[in-house]
């Protein structure tokens, strides 16, 4: 597993204490892919209600509240492919 995904799995966890109502699925491009669900935060790769995909630089950038998960999106620097309802949950938890 990378570093990449190891930080940001810890950096996640942290901002969703509790876990999260639904299933979603961060895919950081060239590293791997990150669940989040009821449980909590950790590496994998399984289906999910939404899917968002960035490159590690815009991944890093939002974890660190440098950019608007919005704005990435917008940008299309951040692809959503599911339940946009669920996206935009995820936005104001990662904002």
């Amino acid at each position: 597993m990378s570093t990449v995904i190891d930080k940001a799995v810890e950096q996640l966890s942290e901002k969703v204490s509790g876990g999260f109502d639904g299933v979603a699925k961060f895919v950081i491009q060239g590293e791997g892919a990150i669940m989040l669900d009821g449980t909590g935060v950790r590496a994998g790769d399984e289906e999910a209600d939404v899917t968002l995909t960035a490159s590690a630089e815009v991944f890093k950038a939002i974890l660190d509240g440098e950019m608007n998960p919005t704005m990435a999106f917008m940008t299309g620097k951040l692809s959503v492919d599911g339940s946009m309802g669920l996206a935009m949950k995820l936005g104001s938890v990662l904002s």
